[in-house]
């Protein structure tokens, strides 16, 4: 099993995100994460679609999609040089002063943002790739146990020019 990410070109029609999604939850391919938005050209949406599989699944999963009538691409990013970053929000709850200035700390490694506050809660804005966002979210965990709330948005990538990030 390999992590694996799909770049799809798709016409931007109503229905089309549900007709992708609904090829992949037919055949019980789980995915990781789904990004769609429109394109340069604004009949043309650009999905990102991250799962988890084995080679033989994974070759299939790009025959169905190419077969389908809407996808215009099928990209396979999987050993591709490409830039990809994630959203995520965090919200921590209950926090005392002492736990706003080891935020404003962690904020400071990450090269997070403090987007919102109140005397006892802290919103914070995460763009990193994933493995980031997920060190991120391990060390929130250790430090404020059952007070974190978390929502991401999934990834977006493109093809590098020069060289690879994840």
């Amino acid at each position: 099993m390999k992590k694996r990410w799909i770049s799809l070109f798709v016409e931007n029609d109503i229905g089309v995100l549900a007709r992708i999604s609904g090829l992949f939850s037919g055949k019980s391919y789980n995915l990781n994460s789904l990004t769609v938005g429109t394109t340069e050209d604004t009949t043309i949406s650009r999905m990102t679609i991250s799962l988890t599989s084995d080679d033989k699944t994974f070759e299939q999963i790009k025959k169905q999609l190419n077969r389908s009538v809407e996808v215009i691409k099928v990209v396979d990013f999987t050993d591709t040089a490409i830039h990809m970053k994630e959203l995520m929000f965090v919200k921590i709850h209950g926090c005392s002063e002492h736990d706003m200035m080891k935020l404003s700390y962690m904020k400071e490694i990450f090269q997070a943002k403090m987007i919102d506050y109140a005397p006892s809660m802290a919103l914070i804005e995460s763009v990193q790739t994933e493995a980031g966002n997920n060190d991120l979210i391990k060390l929130l965990e250790s430090d404020f146990s059952g007070r974190i709330e978390v929502v991401r948005g999934g990834s977006v990538a493109i093809e590098a020019i020069s060289f690879s990030e994840r």
